[in-house]
């Protein structure tokens, strides 16, 4: 049996189908983990969803939740002032069973923790250990399983929600964690999430210290889950990184590059080829 863990689709069903015929992908021992995004930008949002969706029910594959996943439940809410032209959501949002899809989505996690490794879309603030993040993942799993559900994804689309303290309390508090999970690349230190750098990241990424004003969030030298593999993707112009204990996983397939999977128990990098299906803007997402 091997676990793969698959890099952002955003939308992109051709080269999940080649990637899978390459690595031979056997649904009656093989498990798939899909690191979020899987939706959105790409020409086939649907198909993705559909067939993530599928597999996770039927026993096969796992999935965390991505920010353009969040951005499906806040559309399907009714909030669309965040809405783009480049949104490729429409068969989704007008699918006879676009309730079904949109419960679906959120049943599923912001971490997973199994086989030593560890799964997220963005990242794990380096304040915080991995007790600690899987206890404030579920505050938020817990929150988009409530009757209220809607009500409280439009209010995490805020500009608050950059720094962390253990006292943060209410929409503030949980408008951190799902920041931190789903869109951080860059913070200090301390967690507090610097969204206002675009930068493609140096090459190779230097360790950083409580002196850092801005760093990777994965290369603070002091970062509380320094022990644990951790697998993540959203950073496309990261690009294919094995370094400080964690595995990136988002190589541009939607921008052109390649789509990604990383075998668990070998340690080995699968990639195919992407056909470009959007162009890439001053920061990707």
């Amino acid at each position: 049996m091997t676990t793969y863990v698959i890099g952002d689709l955003q939308g992109c069903f051709e080269p999940l189908e080649s990637l899978l015929s390459q690595i031979d992908f056997d649904p009656r021992q093989d498990r798939l983990w899909f690191a979020g995004d899987v939706i959105n930008r790409g020409p086939d949002s649907l198909a993705c969803l559909d067939f993530v969706k599928n597999a996770s029910e039927q026993g096969h594959a796992r999935m965390v939740l991505g920010n353009h996943d969040f951005h499906l439940l806040a559309a399907y809410a009714g909030l669309t002032r965040y809405q783009s032209k480049t949104d490729t959501l429409s068969d989704i949002l007008n699918h006879p069973n676009v309730q079904d899809y949109v419960n679906w989505l959120r049943q599923q996690p912001l971490l997973i923790h199994e086989q030593s490794a560890v799964m997220v879309h963005a990242g794990i603030p380096p304040q915080w250990n991995l007790d600690q993040a899987k206890t404030y993942a579920a505050e938020i799993e817990t929150a988009l399983q409530r009757p209220d559900w809607d009500t409280f994804v439009m209010a995490l689309f805020d500009k608050k929600g950059q720094q962390w303290s253990d006292n943060l309390t209410g929409m503030a508090r949980q408008r951190y964690i799902v920041n931190a999970f789903v869109r951080m690349r860059y913070c200090d230190a301390q967690g507090a999430l610097d969204f206002a750098n675009k930068s493609a990241p140096q090459h190779p990424v230097p360790e950083a210290d409580a002196t850092t004003d801005s760093a990777p969030w994965f290369a603070f030298k002091q970062r509380q889950t320094r022990n644990w593999p951790i697998f993540f993707g959203h950073w496309s112009t990261l690009g294919a990184m094995d370094a400080f204990n964690v595995h990136a996983t988002d190589t541009g397939c939607l921008w052109g590059g390649k789509l990604t999977a990383y075998a668990l128990e070998t340690h080995q990098r699968h990639t195919v080829r992407c056909p470009q299906a959007a162009q890439p803007k001053r920061s990707r997402s």
